[in-house]
Protein backbone atom coordinates (compact mmCIF):
# COMPACT_ATOMS: atom_id res chain seq x y z
CA UNK A 1 0.00 0.00 0.00
CA UNK A 2 1.33 3.43 -0.87
CA UNK A 3 1.93 6.17 1.67
CA UNK A 4 -1.02 8.19 0.36
CA UNK A 5 -3.37 5.20 0.57
CA UNK A 6 -2.17 4.47 4.12
CA UNK A 7 -2.79 8.10 5.11
CA UNK A 8 -6.32 7.97 3.66
CA UNK A 9 -7.03 4.71 5.47
CA UNK A 10 -5.71 6.15 8.74
CA UNK A 11 -7.95 9.21 8.31
CA UNK A 12 -10.97 6.99 7.59
CA UNK A 13 -10.21 4.90 10.69
CA UNK A 14 -9.97 8.05 12.80
CA UNK A 15 -13.31 9.39 11.55
CA UNK A 16 -15.07 6.03 11.87
CA UNK A 17 -13.65 5.51 15.37
CA UNK A 18 -15.14 8.84 16.42
CA UNK A 19 -18.49 7.92 14.89
CA UNK A 20 -18.38 4.57 16.69
CA UNK A 21 -17.86 6.28 20.05
CA UNK A 22 -20.98 8.36 19.41
CA UNK A 23 -22.94 5.29 18.33
CA UNK A 24 -21.90 3.52 21.53
CA UNK A 25 -23.14 6.42 23.68
CA UNK A 26 -26.43 6.60 21.75
CA UNK A 27 -26.85 2.85 22.11
CA UNK A 28 -26.08 2.99 25.84
CA UNK A 29 -28.67 5.72 26.40
CA UNK A 30 -31.32 3.87 24.41
CA UNK A 31 -30.46 0.67 26.29
CA UNK A 32 -31.15 2.40 29.60
CA UNK A 33 -34.37 3.94 28.29
CA UNK A 34 -35.58 0.60 26.93
CA UNK A 35 -34.73 -1.20 30.17
CA UNK A 36 -36.50 1.42 32.27
CA UNK A 37 -39.60 1.33 30.05
CA UNK A 38 -39.82 -2.47 30.09
CA UNK A 39 -39.21 -2.59 33.85
CA UNK A 40 -41.90 0.01 34.53
CA UNK A 41 -44.33 -1.88 32.33
CA UNK A 42 -43.51 -5.09 34.22
CA UNK A 43 -43.65 -3.66 37.76
CA UNK A 44 -46.87 -1.73 37.17
CA UNK A 45 -48.51 -4.85 35.77
CA UNK A 46 -49.54 -3.20 32.54
CA UNK A 47 -50.59 0.18 33.94
CA UNK A 48 -48.44 1.62 31.16
CA UNK A 49 -48.88 0.53 27.55
CA UNK A 50 -46.35 -1.92 26.08
CA UNK A 51 -43.12 -0.07 25.31
CA UNK A 52 -42.73 -1.58 21.83
CA UNK A 53 -39.19 -0.18 21.81
CA UNK A 54 -37.58 -3.53 21.06
CA UNK A 55 -37.49 -3.19 17.28
CA UNK A 56 -35.96 0.30 17.40
CA UNK A 57 -33.48 -0.75 20.06
CA UNK A 58 -32.33 -3.88 18.22
CA UNK A 59 -31.98 -1.87 15.00
CA UNK A 60 -29.76 0.73 16.66
CA UNK A 61 -27.71 -1.96 18.43
CA UNK A 62 -27.26 -3.73 15.09
CA UNK A 63 -26.05 -0.51 13.43
CA UNK A 64 -23.55 0.06 16.24
CA UNK A 65 -22.33 -3.56 16.13
CA UNK A 66 -21.92 -3.70 12.35
CA UNK A 67 -20.10 -0.37 12.38
CA UNK A 68 -17.78 -1.63 15.11
CA UNK A 69 -17.02 -4.75 13.04
CA UNK A 70 -16.36 -2.58 10.00
CA UNK A 71 -13.77 -0.73 12.08
CA UNK A 72 -12.18 -4.02 13.06
CA UNK A 73 -12.01 -5.09 9.40
CA UNK A 74 -10.42 -1.72 8.55
CA UNK A 75 -7.62 -2.65 10.92
CA UNK A 76 -8.53 -0.44 13.87
CA UNK A 77 -6.59 -1.78 16.85
CA UNK A 78 -7.97 0.30 19.73
CA UNK A 79 -11.53 -1.03 19.63
CA UNK A 80 -12.84 -1.44 23.15
CA UNK A 81 -14.94 -4.43 24.14
CA UNK A 82 -17.88 -2.39 25.41
CA UNK A 83 -20.65 -3.97 23.35
CA UNK A 84 -20.76 -7.11 25.45
CA UNK A 85 -22.08 -5.03 28.36
CA UNK A 86 -25.36 -4.67 26.48
CA UNK A 87 -25.73 -8.45 26.46
CA UNK A 88 -24.78 -8.81 30.13
CA UNK A 89 -27.23 -6.07 31.11
CA UNK A 90 -30.15 -7.65 29.28
CA UNK A 91 -29.38 -11.10 30.68
CA UNK A 92 -29.25 -9.65 34.20
CA UNK A 93 -32.50 -7.71 33.76
CA UNK A 94 -34.31 -10.72 32.29
CA UNK A 95 -33.10 -12.96 35.09
CA UNK A 96 -34.13 -10.50 37.80
CA UNK A 97 -37.59 -9.97 36.30
CA UNK A 98 -38.15 -13.71 35.87
CA UNK A 99 -37.06 -14.34 39.47
CA UNK A 100 -39.32 -11.58 40.79
CA UNK A 101 -42.23 -12.99 38.82
CA UNK A 102 -41.47 -16.54 39.99
CA UNK A 103 -41.24 -15.66 43.67
CA UNK A 104 -44.43 -13.59 43.48
CA UNK A 105 -46.21 -16.57 41.89
CA UNK A 106 -46.80 -14.93 38.49
CA UNK A 107 -48.12 -11.76 40.09
CA UNK A 108 -46.46 -9.62 37.42
CA UNK A 109 -47.57 -11.77 34.47
CA UNK A 110 -51.13 -10.44 34.57
CA UNK A 111 -52.73 -7.05 34.98
CA UNK A 112 -55.01 -6.27 37.92
CA UNK A 113 -57.89 -7.24 35.62
CA UNK A 114 -56.33 -10.64 34.95
CA UNK A 115 -55.17 -9.90 31.39
CA UNK A 116 -51.89 -11.58 30.40
CA UNK A 117 -49.03 -9.05 30.06
CA UNK A 118 -46.22 -9.54 27.53
CA UNK A 119 -43.43 -7.65 29.28
CA UNK A 120 -41.49 -10.77 30.30
CA UNK A 121 -41.69 -12.12 26.79
CA UNK A 122 -40.49 -8.78 25.39
CA UNK A 123 -37.49 -8.80 27.73
CA UNK A 124 -36.69 -12.38 26.71
CA UNK A 125 -36.98 -11.56 23.00
CA UNK A 126 -34.75 -8.49 23.29
CA UNK A 127 -32.20 -10.46 25.33
CA UNK A 128 -32.06 -13.24 22.73
CA UNK A 129 -31.81 -10.74 19.87
CA UNK A 130 -28.96 -8.92 21.63
CA UNK A 131 -27.31 -12.30 22.12
CA UNK A 132 -27.65 -13.10 18.42
CA UNK A 133 -26.05 -9.79 17.46
CA UNK A 134 -23.23 -10.50 19.91
CA UNK A 135 -22.64 -13.94 18.39
CA UNK A 136 -22.65 -12.56 14.84
CA UNK A 137 -20.02 -9.97 15.74
CA UNK A 138 -17.89 -12.61 17.49
CA UNK A 139 -18.15 -14.82 14.42
CA UNK A 140 -17.03 -11.90 12.28
CA UNK A 141 -14.00 -11.45 14.51
CA UNK A 142 -13.10 -15.14 14.23
CA UNK A 143 -13.46 -15.07 10.44
CA UNK A 144 -11.17 -12.04 10.27
CA UNK A 145 -8.54 -13.78 12.41
CA UNK A 146 -8.69 -16.92 10.26
CA UNK A 147 -8.35 -14.92 7.05
CA UNK A 148 -5.39 -12.98 8.45
CA UNK A 149 -3.75 -16.22 9.54
CA UNK A 150 -4.26 -17.77 6.10
CA UNK A 151 -2.85 -14.67 4.37
CA UNK A 152 0.27 -14.71 6.56
CA UNK A 153 0.85 -18.37 5.64
CA UNK A 154 1.09 -17.53 1.94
Amino acid sequence: MTGIAEEKLAKIREIEFSINKHLFHICAIITLIAMVMVTIEFLTRGAFPPSRIGFLYIGILFIYSVHKEMLRWLGEKKIERQGEYFLYSWIALALVLYLVNFFTKDYFSCSAEGVKIGSLREVAEITLEVGAIFLITRLSKVVKIILEKNNKGR
